[in-house]
C-alpha cells in the first residue's frame, strides 16, 4: 500500500515542513524549538481543553517531542542524506511511490507513538468538548470547500494547477513556463476529485463521533479506547469503503508517475538547487537531536 494525499502527516511533521518551506534553516529550527506551544494551541482548537487536561497534555506533547528528538530526527536526516542523492538522477514512478511509501511508515510510527496520550486525554473528555470538535470539523470542511471547491471548474483547476507548481518549487525553484504547462496540463487530467475527497473526510467525522463520545460515556477501559483509536486511525489509512480504495489508488498511481515526469523534467541546475534544500533541511535536523545546552 501507498501513501495518498488524505493520510496526513502528523502535526510535527506539518510543522516541519512548512518551516522548511517557508525559509529554509533557521526558520525550522526555530519553528520545532516552539513545537510544544504551537502543538497545544492547535490541538486545542479540536478539543477546548479545561484547566485539568491543559497541564496533561502538555506533558503528553513535552514526552512525544522527546521521542521525536531523539529518535526520528536523525532517521528523518537519514532520509533526506538519501533524498539528496537521488534528487539529481532521474526518477521512475515506482522510485516516487517507495518515497511515499517511506513517509507513510514514519507517520505510522509517530501515530502509534501518540496514541496511548490520546487515548488518556479522550476517556476525560465531557460531552461540550465533543460538541467543539462536531464544530472544529464543520468548520475545517468549509475550509476546504472554499479553497478546493470553487464553483467556476476554470477557476478550481487553475488554483490547483498554481497550488501543485508551489509545491514543486518549493523544493526545485522557479519553473519555467513549459514546465508550468505542463503541470497544468497534469492536474487538469488528473483523477483527484476534491468533493469525493472531502465526503471521505466528513464519513471519517462522523466516525469519529460516532465512536468515541459513547465509549466516553459508557466508561470504556484504556483499551478498549486505545482500540478504537487504532481501528480509526487504520479507516484514515485504508479506507473501509471499497470504491473510495480503488480511487486513491488510481489517485496514487497517477501521481507517482506524473512526479517522476516533471522531475525528469527540470533540468541540471534545478536538481542541484533541490539537492542544496534538501542538505540545509538535513543539517538542521541533525542539529536538532542534540537539545541546546546538551
Amino acid at each position: 500500500m501507498r501513501v495518498t494525499r488524505a493520510i496526513r502527516w502528523p502535526i510535527i511533521g506539518v510543522l516541519l515542513l512548512a518551516a522548511a518551506l517557508l525559509g529554509g534553516c533557521s526558520v525550522l529550527r526555530v519553528t520545532y524549538e516552539q513545537a510544544d506551544h504551537l502543538l497545544l494551541w492547535r490541538l486545542d482548537g479540536y478539543v477546548d481543553f479545561d484547566e485539568r487536561q491543559t497541564p496533561r497534555a502538555r506533558e503528553a506533547i513535552d514526552g512525544w517531542l522527546r521521542w521525536h528528538r531523539a529518535t526520528q530526527l536523525p532517521d528523518y536526516a537519514a532520509l533526506l542524506a538519501r533524498a539528496r542523492r537521488d534528487v539529481e538522477r532521474p526518477a521512475t514512478p515506482e522510485a516516487m511511490c517507495t518515497w511515499f511509501d517511506e513517509g507513510r511508515r514514519r507517520l505510522r510510527l509517530a501515530v502509534e507513538q501518540a496514541l496511548p496520550a490520546i487515548a488518556d486525554h479522550v476517556m476525560t473528555m465531557t460531552p461540550a468538548q465533543f460538541r467543539h470538535m462536531e464544530q472544529r470539523f464543520a468548520k475545517g470542511n468549509d475550509e476546504v470547500r472554499a479553497d478546493y471547491l470553487q464553483a467556476d471548474l476554470a477557476e478550481r483547476q487553475r488554483m490547483a494547477a498554481k497550488r501543485t507548481a508551489e509545491r514543486f518549487e518549493m523544493l526545485y525553484g522557479t519553473l519555467d513556463d513549459a514546465q508550468r504547462e505542463q503541470v497544468a496540463r497534469a492536474v487538469a487530467a488528473s483523477p483527484f476529485d476534491p468533493q469525493r475527497w472531502l465526503d471521505e473526510r466528513i464519513a471519517r467525522q462522523r466516525e469519529v463521533l460516532a465512536t468515541l463520545p459513547p465509549l466516553v460515556a459508557e466508561g470504556a477501559t484504556r483499551d478498549a479506547v486505545l482500540a478504537a483509536l487504532r481501528l480509526l486511525v487504520a479507516h484514515v489509512e485504508r479506507s473501509p469503503r471499497d470504491a473510495y480504495r480503488a480511487y486513491q489508488q488510481r489517485l496514487i498511481d497517477y501521481n507517482c508517475a506524473f512526479a517522476a515526469r516533471l522531475h525528469n523534467a527540470t533540468s541540471a541546475a534545478q536538481r542541484q538547487a533541490a539537492a542544496e534544500r534538501l542538505k540545509g533541511w538535513e543539517d538542521d535536523l541533525r542539529a536538532l537531536t542534540t537539545p541546546a545546552g546538551s
